[in-house]
């Protein structure tokens, strides 16, 4: 149920829970995500990556969470490229959610917490997300959220061997 659902900051002990997710979800996530190094779907793998997102968060630079359902890592959300500077206050929006997870309003939910977090504890005022051209479910989680497309990044990233567009989408939070 997604009022269950609840981000954190990432910590080191989700290494475990996530690597399994990530590796059970590979095929699942393949069609969205670039090629990841051979470690990236074990927990020491993910306890490294989990270093460098907390280094970012004690940097400023960005706010790496966990999705929770019933108080277990069913995915991630991460606030990254903050620039807090007053004349910008701005990041970016990235999120997963475990395909057992999906199609539950989780990342609906997540998403919600996130925008909240962005405008009361961050202080920023412009969201950014990203999705593949195809991925109609996020596009669908974005636009629940208030985010409007605005546009078309060509060959921005390379998926499964070749390069896709993204369209961009936008929020303002205050």
């Amino acid at each position: 149920m997604p009022g269950r659902t609840r981000i954190r900051l990432i910590e080191p002990a989700d290494a475990a829970p996530i690597a399994a997710h990530r590796a059970r979800d590979a095929d699942a996530f393949r069609r969205w995500e670039p090629d990841q190094p051979p470690g990236h779907l074990t927990a020491a793998g993910q306890a490294e990556r989990i270093d460098r997102l907390l280094a970012g968060h004690r940097a400023g630079t960005l706010w790496p969470g966990v999705v929770l359902a019933d108080g277990r890592v069913i995915g991630q959300v991460t606030v990254g490229g903050i620039l807090p500077q007053p004349h910008l206050r701005r990041a970016s929006l990235g999120y997963w959610i475990a395909t057992t997870a999906q199609n539950q309003g989780h990342a609906g939910r997540a998403v919600a917490l996130a925008l909240r977090l962005m405008a009361d504890e961050l202080g920023l005022h412009r969201v950014e997300a990203g999705t593949n051209l195809e991925n109609l479910p996020s596009q669908r989680v974005l636009r629940r959220n208030g985010f409007a497309p605005y546009g078309v990044a060509h060959s921005s990233i390379l998926l499964d061997g070749s390069w896709q567009d993204a369209l961009l989408w936008e929020r303002l939070l205050d």
